[in-house]
């Protein structure tokens, strides 16, 4: 169990050094967009029938709250809020073409910011890296489905 706790203190430094390197991309944006309206674009863009109340259960926050975050968000033009056509009485969350390009450009940034750390590692610790956090995942319950770099 010791070394176990070992490896969990060392997993945690390095994941605050991984999301200090995302947070850095981040703020690199201008605007920045605060935290909790880009976990809302992230959702929505996730999910094309968000509406109100799927959002603010995916959030953990009541309703209203989540509302308030859509109007900052519809504010200064990254969200729409049109009537569901399956449902009037529902309102379908979309993203702007402003917000999918600020999502991108900051998807981007914040690859670029990873590619310059990997970088500077020897290619062989680029492959134990993501071969172990492609056994992490699937230990953790969330096997790595993307398309992307796979180790032999």
């Amino acid at each position: 169990m010791e070394r176990a706790t070992e490896v969990a203190t060392t997993v945690e430094s390095s994941v605050e050094s991984l999301v200090a390197v995302l947070e850095q991309a981040r703020l690199a944006q201008n605007p920045a967009v605060p935290p909790a309206q880009l976990r809302v674009l992230t959702i929505v863009a996730a999910n094309r029938h968000t509406n109100m109340s799927r959002l603010a259960e995916t959030l953990g926050v009541v309703p209203s709250s989540a509302s308030r975050l859509c109007d900052r968000l519809e504010a200064t033009g990254l969200l729409r809020r049109v009537a569901d056509p399956r449902d009037r009485r529902e309102v379908r969350l979309l993203l702007t073409p402003a917000a999918r390009r600020m999502l991108a450009d900051l998807r981007a940034r914040r690859r670029a910011a990873l590619a310059e750390v990997l970088d500077r590692m020897p290619p062989e610790a680029q492959q134990e890296l993501v071969r172990a956090l492609q056994a992490f995942g699937t230990a953790a319950g969330f096997p790595d489905t993307r398309e992307g770099l796979r180790t032999a």
